[in-house]
């Protein structure tokens, strides 16, 4: 005898599985969220999907026929992405998700790396706020050592060629020089509220002025006594800080965050002359580039904040989703550190970086 439950639930076709083609960008921080492309990936009636990436359950903040976006949660590692609607999963695809370098830091801009792949990078603190350790050294393995103290709001860093790292303090417009040991001595003086510095192939320094000036310090002789210093190009002021890249044909790249939804990244040429290389990000910050001269900045592109890839042709995406982000630098292996106001963290991304020493 056919029940009236029986008849019901005969009838009722099964849900069609969901299915993924593709994750947009390819990476997140813990707490970014990502878009997943696919088919069937609405609701069941009143149910949301469900999403798991490895064994942690991850909300899924919207849901239609082909787009799901989802929030990756605290404590996620890279793993399989999948998708749940009623009692069927996806295909999974792989996402990749930035894991905790070094916590309890203070960076306002890219971390530096040496020639042996340890990382650099600040307790920048507030302006005029002395901190026990101004630079820290984080090291392969992911130890963490003190590398410099007693410098005053340590703000952009770049290696040398010799093995020297600079640091910048924008409470004294003063460019430090570190030897390797970590013995400190002045470099130049009068640089503004200097923040970022990078080094061009010949070995010049440069240095962003937050309110205005972009300097160039000449190449240092054998005993570390830096060259002629002018200006060598003024820009509008930022509200936090310059940051500074060059690209392989030693153009200089410099982002300066203003209240701007709408920002510019600025292109320098060797002859000192500025062109607006990209404009449509928000509060662009550090950037770095790979060797195929794509640009990697800190940013927000059409609202959503993360890590954008800019080519050569002008054409910008999001690679890593997320937020707080200050700035970045490759490592070896594909592999990248991401800056955020608070911590340090490791991804990977398989983007062979541009080399800076």
């Amino acid at each position: 005898m056919t029940t009236l439950r029986s008849f019901l639930t005969s009838d009722k076709p099964d849900a069609p599985a969901p299915h993924l083609d593709s994750v947009s960008p390819i990476a997140a921080m813990p707490g970014g969220e990502i878009d997943v492309h696919g088919q069937h990936l609405e609701p069941d009636g009143a149910h949301m999907p469900r999403a798991t990436i490895g064994d942690i359950s991850a909300p899924v903040v919207l849901s239609r026929p082909t787009r799901a976006t989802i929030r990756v949660p605290e404590g996620t590692i890279s793993g399989d992405l999948v998708l749940h609607r009623s009692a069927t999963g996806s295909n999974a695809l792989t996402l990749r998700v930035a894991v905790p370098m070094a916590e309890n830091l203070h960076p306002v801009a890219n971390p530096a790396v040496d020639a042996e792949g340890n990382v650099y990078a600040t307790v920048s603190g507030t302006r005029g706020q002395a901190v026990p350790v101004s630079i820290f050294q984080i090291q392969r393995d992911f130890q963490v050592r003190p590398f410099v103290r007693d410098l005053l709001n340590a703000t952009g860093l770049a290696f040398d060629s010799n093995g020297y790292l600079y640091a910048s303090s924008r409470a004294e417009g003063t460019v430090y020089r570190i030897s390797p040991d970590g013995a400190i001595s002045s470099y130049a003086e009068g640089m503004g509220i200097a923040t970022g510095i990078a080094f061009d192939r010949d070995g010049n320094l440069f240095v962003g002025d937050r309110s205005g000036t972009i300097f160039k310090i000449g190449r240092a002789n054998s005993d570390g006594i830096s060259g002629e210093i002018f200006v060598y190009a003024t820009l509008e002021p930022s509200i936090a800080a310059y940051h500074l890249a060059f690209n392989s044909a030693g153009t200089l790249f410099v982002t300066g965050p203003t209240t701007s939804s709408n920002q510019s990244i600025h292109a320098i040429d060797r002859d000192g002359n500025t062109t607006v290389y990209y404009q449509g990000l928000g509060r662009a910050q550090g950037m770095a580039f790979d060797v195929d001269d794509n640009l990697y900045v800190a940013a927000s592109l059409r609202g959503q904040r993360g890590i954008v890839r800019i080519t050569p042709r002008h054409e910008a995406s999001l690679v890593v989703s997320g937020n707080n982000l200050v700035g970045l630098a490759f490592l070896e292996d594909g592999n990248a550190t991401l800056a955020t106001r608070e911590a340090l963290y490791h991804v990977s991304l398989d983007i062979e970086g541009r080399k800076l020493i």
